[in-house]
């Protein structure tokens, strides 16, 4: 036996125009209305045509143009505002007159200055008098959750009688709970089932608690077989219910909705993004379906499920709904497991000693950055793994002072690390990374804070060096852009070396990039004459 449909009926440009600040014109409509008709929604309310010349324009340009969906428009209980919808709907491959009233007292006194039986006898009138234009009428009162019921079971029961195919019931101001409005839809339902068993009901609701999508999935539970809601749940107030959250909550659950939608959810980031740019509302990253983080992960234990089976992690596939892909955000929350399959993606196939330190760098800059992007990851692998040399020198720590009033100092700290091949086996030299046998700090001043550090470098190493080139860039161009330092540095017999430093401050890239440079020219043999070393010292060697 087929699940029952549940029908999608969008109030994106209806509605969700409502939003403060969003206003859209004719083209951008039209535009998002052709997208509505790809995403395959059933029903698209076009706009309410009475407001003004230009919402009739819009709707008319629309009910002529897309062919699909059927096109609504909106009109109060009032017979001018049914002619208007009429004569913009009238090119319309298949159309649809969506007439309301209130059915809440306070709405009634306060707003329409209406009794309950005036409002009564003008919701009848203005059922009969839409259906002169087409079969399909739909009736809402608004605020429900807030009416008298039986006055509600009068009201839906005589548009009912008097032809509408629909009956809408709007939670207009987000008032109810799920299981309240389940026991509002479920009432009313069984009502109007027992004078037409084909009459469809309908809910839309509001995102004033945050319960909109909630309550919606509560009136299908209840036997609604209609949804009203907005693309990225934009609209008055909070906003209506998101469109691509009630139908991914319906497909993904379909074991338990036990309801089947006709939406093409590939398109839904499409169509996100369209209405997101088209009326300036961005998207938060963390809302469901369609934000930026919706299939991004970044805490380790996550990332690593994922890499081992998406299903750990993900109850939906991003291709489900149009996203390109997962994303792992490498951040400081991130483990071994994700940053590896990047750097593997990235070309950089490390042994277990390069990963390590690879994965200690990038553990440092996590703490500085917001998030790692892919030329980040290489700028630091390039300096720290693929162009580093063994360590002869380890800088533990600088410490810089400057100003535009204060002669710029720097105070370093060098460990000189002892080689496990030298006096204690026997061997030549070899400095071995990480066993450190002595440390000196020094100090000294400079034209900036950059040269200072370089020449409290020479004095802790004991030996001069000439800086013959410097470059720096920022490796992407965000605040905290990791800055990456490029020198060529050569010692007294005419060695160069060049080396890289990377990090988000310029200073310590700078810092990193000579000690690599001086461990280069350390770890060199002498250029004794007549060897292949002082034929190489005499150009310009680079390493």
């Amino acid at each position: 036996m087929a699940e029952p449909l549940v029908r999608i009926f969008d109030t994106t440009l209806r509605d969700g125009e409502q939003s403060p600040g969003v206003s859209l014109n004719l083209h951008e409509k039209l535009e998002i209305a052709r997208q509505l008709a790809r995403l395959g929604v059933d029903i698209i309310e076009a706009g309410f045509p009475i407001a003004s010349p230009g919402e009739m324009a819009a709707v008319q340009a629309i009910a002529a143009e897309v062919r699909g969906p059927v096109i609504c428009a909106l009109a109060r209980t009032r017979r001018g505002d049914i002619d208007a919808a009429a004569q913009a709907l009238r090119t319309a491959e298949r159309a649809r007159i969506h007439t309301f009233t209130s059915g809440s007292r306070v709405h009634l006194e306060h707003m329409l200055r209406l009794t309950e039986d005036q409002a009564l006898e003008m919701a009848v009138d203005a059922v009969r008098y839409a259906r002169k234009f087409t079969d399909d009428v739909e009736f809402s009162a608004q605020d429900v959750a807030r009416a008298d019921p039986a006055f509600l079971v009068r009201l839906y029961a005589a548009a009912v009688d008097a032809g509408a195919s629909t009956i809408n019931v709007p939670d207009t101001v987000g008032y109810s709970t799920p299981g309240e409005f389940a026991g509002i839809v479920g009432f009313l339902r069984e009502r109007a089932e027992d004078l037409n068993p084909d009459v469809i009901v309908s809910v839309h609701t509001h995102d004033d608690l945050g319960l909109a999508v909630a309550n919606a999935l509560a009136g299908v539970e209840a036997g609604a077989l209609q949804i009203e809601c907005a693309v990225n749940g934009i609209g008055e107030r909070a906003g209506n219910c998101a469109l691509e959250e009630v139908v991914m909550a319906l497909l993904t659950r379909r074991d338990h909705y036990g309801r089947a939608v006709a939406v093409r959810t590939e398109e839904l980031y499409r169509t996100s993004r369209l209405v997101s740019k088209l009326s300036g509302m961005v998207v938060q990253p963390n809302k469901a379906v369609v934000g930026a983080n919706a299939f991004a992960h970044e805490a380790g234990i996550h990332q690593d499920g994922v890499l081992k089976e998406r299903s750990t992690y993900e109850i939906m596939r991003p291709e489900d709904v149009g996203v390109p892909e997962t994303r792992l955000v490498l951040g400081k929350h991130s483990g071994r497991h994700a940053l590896r399959e990047r750097l593997t993606a990235l070309g950089y196939g490390l042994g277990e000693a390069e990963f390590a330190r690879a994965f200690e760098r990038f553990k440092e800059l996590a703490d500085k950055k917001r998030g790692i992007s892919d030329a980040d990851l290489a700028a630091i692998v390039q300096a720290e793994v693929v162009a580093a040399a063994p360590e002869v020198y380890r800088l533990e720590y600088f410490q810089v002072t400057a100003g535009n009033t204060t002669v710029p100092t720097a105070t370093v700290r060098v460990a000189l690390l002892r080689s496990l091949s030298g006096a204690d086996a026997g061997g030549g030299p070899g400095p071995v990374r990480g066993d450190a046998c002595a440390a000196v700090q020094e100090s000294a001043t400079g034209d900036g804070p950059v040269d200072a550090v370089y020449r409290a470098i020479d004095r802790a190493v004991g030996r001069e060096f000439r800086l013959d080139d410097y470059a720096l860039r920022a490796v992407t161009g965000d605040k905290d852009a990791i800055g990456e330092v490029t020198i060529r540095l050569s010692d007294a017999s005419g060695r160069t070396a060049t080396a890289l430093g990377a990090s988000t401050d310029v200073i310590e890239a700078s810092a990193r990039a000579y000690m690599a440079a001086v461990n280069k020219l350390c770890g060199m043999p002498e250029a004794r004459p007549g060897t292949e070393a002082a034929a190489l010292a005499a150009g310009e060697r680079q390493v």
